[in-house]
């Protein structure tokens, strides 16, 4: 069976932990029959007790990798250690916070059978006030205007990505990584689908 990596980048997310676990790994179980699963914890030195969660939770759980940072690098620089460190044929980026629903696992996955290289989602919709939507709307047009690229509008890190662009990220040795330009960069076929973002559930937003 493919071997599906779920890469998931933290930092102080004590509160967040235990529903998210509970809730991907209810999805996995359903899909459990076609994928096998790795579930790759990224932590950005946490201050609280984010890590000793993960750790309780790797005792009970084999699918589980942890990575610990010596010190806070930063959103960017912790998903790409988890997808550097990732074994999957596959990795699917998903934050703590449930905004991307797990859920939408089982799209990306039926839409990699198609042969696309690259899943990412469109938010169409998210809980957040006017003023903030409209300043994501206005970054992600300005980097699209000022790239080389053609990075969509209105994607996210929440994504599916390919084995052979995770051996490209490995060897681009990025310092300062924006990922989703440099994976969008790559020029692998892609696909995008739009979502409804939700609200964070727990704990308090860190980016």
């Amino acid at each position: 069976k493919p071997l599906i990596s779920i890469v998931t980048p933290v930092y102080n997310e004590e509160k967040a932990l235990i529903p998210y676990y509970d809730k991907l790994t209810s999805v996995l179980g359903t899909l459990e029959d076609n994928y096998d699963f790795e579930i790759v914890f990224t932590d950005n030195n946490s201050e609280d007790e984010t890590f000793s969660i993960l750790k309780e939770l790797a005792k009970n759980d084999k699918r589980i990798n942890i990575y610990r940072f010596s010190k806070n690098y930063g959103y960017q620089k912790s998903i790409l250690l988890g997808y550097s460190m990732c074994s999957g044929n596959a990795a699917i980026e998903l934050d703590a916070d449930l905004q991307d629903p797990p859920e939408l696992i089982s799209k990306m996955l039926e839409l990699r059978k198609k042969g696309y290289k690259i899943i990412y989602g469109i938010r169409k919709d998210r809980n957040e006030s006017f003023f903030m939507q409209s300043l994501r709307k206005l970054f992600y047009r300005l980097v699209r205007i000022m790239s080389n690229y053609d990075i969509p509008n209105d994607a996210g890190d929440f994504m599916l990505i390919d084995r052979k662009i995770i051996d490209n990220l490995k060897l681009s040795k990025i310092a300062s990584p924006y990922l989703r330009g440099t994976i969008f960069s790559f020029g692998y076929s892609r696909i995008g689908f739009e979502y409804k973002r939700n609200a964070r559930e727990n704990g308090e937003s860190k980016f």
